[in-house]
């Protein structure tokens, strides 16, 4: 998987599309990514002790990879992720602008 934890990402495909979002959880056994304020549902948590209310939160549930694109850093759109070999390790390079990324 290509996409890591705290990449910028934007949604090409499904409900989300066009939202952008920082990656805050990678999970690359079920190839999908929780992306800040996409794929967002309402979750009813029970009160865990005496004397606490019960509450409704927000939260963002995992999307599929394969809807997703890194944004490039130089131009803002979005684009594919290469390999390059750097000295002795491999790199991630946007493909449309070169840039590495993180």
């Amino acid at each position: 998987m290509k996409i890591k934890k705290g990449d910028n990402i934007i949604v090409i495909a499904g409900k989300d599309r066009g939202k952008t979002g920082k990656v805050l959880r990678a999970l690359p056994r079920e190839d999908r990514v929780v992306i800040e304020g996409v794929n967002v549902r309402k979750r009813h948590q029970r009160a865990n002790r005496a004397g606490q209310k019960g509450q409704i939160i927000e939260k963002s549930l995992p999307v599929h990879v394969s809807n997703v694109m890194i944004i490039d850093p130089k131009s803002g759109k979005q684009t594919r992720i290469g390999k390059e070999k750097k000295g002795d390790r491999f790199v991630r390079v946007a493909k449309k602008s070169g840039t590495t990324l993180s």
